[in-house]
């Protein structure tokens, strides 16, 4: 067993390893955690959805679980999309309670794929009218600070 005094192994002052539980000395900031790179996270998330898969396979496979399992779809899935149906017409987010809870009812609903599947395509469409339109701005802005130079170039000639 080791010494109290040198476990956990202390870095030298100022530096934090990646493994440290305290913060750098005289910073006061909290403990630096190592980045995780985009191919780990994608490989974490496919591990993730796989194990998942096989959950949703397993419960499928048991008639009481199954049908458990479809009823909390419902009940979870069902609540978000009558509350986005009711935040059309009231304040708040509509849409996207909507999005949301189609999403939830997809899981075990075929019904519910083809209005997400809607909603993905509006989406995208709105998404790829709002970024020409963006551009369509920047450029009508670019033309009028040209013409508002222009102007300033003959006026000062003029005097």
């Amino acid at each position: 067993m080791c010494p109290r005094s040198l476990w956990p192994p202390r870095a030298s002052v100022g530096t934090v390893s990646p493994m440290s539980p305290m913060p750098p000395t005289g910073t006061g900031s909290r403990p630096v955690t190592p980045r995780l790179s985009s191919a780990t996270l994608s490989q974490r998330w496919r591990k993730a959805r796989v194990r998942l898969r096989l959950w949703r396979r397993r419960m499928h496979s048991h008639p009481v679980l199954h049908w458990t399992w479809r009823v909390a779809v419902v009940l979870v899935g069902g609540p978000i999309l009558l509350a986005g149906i009711v935040m059309c017409v009231t304040p708040g987010p509509g849409i996207g309670g909507i999005v949301l809870g189609l999403a939830v009812l997809a899981t075990e609903f075929a019904w519910a794929g083809k209005p997400l599947r809607l909603a993905r395509r509006w989406g995208h469409y709105a998404k790829e009218n709002a970024v020409q339109a963006q551009h369509r701005h920047q450029a009508r802005k670019e033309v009028r600070r040209a013409r508002k130079e222009g102007s300033r170039a003959r006026s000062s000639s003029l005097r």
